[in-house]
């Protein structure tokens, strides 16, 4: 089948990474996937999929897709304007709640609300998504197999605590993060707090008192070193993120995490016994539970195996199956 994803932005985040891995995942199955984007071509992370640059989105006509893949709003009417056989619009985040203004919300519950179905990351999702077109499945969502390990190194003295999203990102939590750390610090726990984000850090950011490392833009091959370096994870997300890929990386590579109690987090498996939960927005009680953890190496033990045994479903096989059924196999009616 002949497959393209429109892209509007391909600068670092997780959103990008999910349609490069889909991507590769429906090229493994043998279908012919072309990567259209207005944007530069990224070289953070690599694609066995066709890149086509393009002044207009309108142009991947030429290439006959029979399933094209919106992957945000700006990208829906576009899709649908195509004409192919298939239409399909690719969930990762509530995007209507990041409208900067009531009029740029009313664009995008508009876009939104074009007779295109949606597949999204997380079940999450999906329900939200449902409230704009009943054609909405959940199609999982993909921890690229190089963050896996079959062994673990000792851990570090004084253990490396990985916290990863822009502080810009009100969703991100990451000033909840640095008041977590600051409380296991001010009990006694001599930690090495590793900072990952997109951007450089905020001005409000206190790097220089609280950061040891801080790395910025890496490649998906930088930050895998990254992540097996350290010894815990830190997920400080509030209830507006889409999925929290970093969180499950960090479970695949075998880090025991302390998450915030929201849907996306939740929403990784069932019984929630895969990582310390602490209450959203709520600096000491996820300070409590680091500190909890780094108290106790048989908990630390058991989280690391059952984290990377949640971690082993969100696996490419999987998602290329499920999208190759909504695609090939029409299990999503509608589309």
């Amino acid at each position: 089948m002949r497959i393209a994803y429109l892209l509007d932005d391909t600068s670092i985040s997780g959103d990008v990474r999910v349609v490069l891995a889909q991507a590769d995942a429906l090229i493994a199955r043998g279908h012919e996937v072309v990567i259209a984007t207005t944007a530069a071509t990224p070289g953070w992370r690599a694609s066995r999929a066709e890149w086509l640059t393009v002044d207009e989105l309108s142009e991947v006509e030429r290439r006959d897709p029979q399933c094209v893949i919106a992957t945000s709003w700006q990208t829906l009417e576009p899709a649908l304007a195509l004409g192919a056989p298939r239409t399909l619009h690719l969930v990762q985040r509530r995007e209507p709640d990041f409208a900067e203004s009531e009029t740029e919300r009313a664009c995008i519950e508009a876009a939104w609300r074009l007779p295109v179905a949606k597949i999204a990351v997380s079940k999450h999702l999906a329900t939200f998504a449902r409230g704009f077109h009943r054609d909405a499945v959940e199609i999982g969502q993909i921890v690229d197999a190089e963050l896996a390990r079959s062994k673990l190194p000792p851990e570090n003295d004084p253990p490396r605590v990985l916290v990863v999203g822009a502080a810009q990102v009100e969703t991100k939590g990451i000033d909840d993060a640095y008041g977590a750390v600051g409380h296991a610090r001010w009990f006694g726990h001599s930690i090495a707090l590793v900072r990952v984000s997109p951007w450089r850090p905020s001005l409000a950011e206190p790097v220089s008192e609280s950061v040891d490392e801080f790395h910025v833009s890496l490649t998906c091959a930088e930050m895998t070193r990254v992540v097996h370096s350290c010894d815990v994870y830190l997920g400080t997300n509030r209830a507006g993120e889409g999925f929290g890929l970093p969180a499950a990386e960090a479970m695949a590579a075998g880090l025991p995490c302390v998450l915030t109690r929201i849907p996306s987090f939740l929403g990784f498996g069932e019984p929630h016994d895969y990582a310390q939960f602490a209450s959203e927005g709520d600096p000491i009680d996820l300070g409590e539970k680091l500190v909890e953890l780094l108290d106790d190496e048989e908990l630390r033990a058991r989280l690391r195996q059952r984290g990377r045994a949640v971690a082993s479903r969100f696996s490419a096989g999987r998602v290329g199956e499920a999208l190759e059924g909504v695609m090939v196999a029409g299990r999503l009616e509608g589309c």
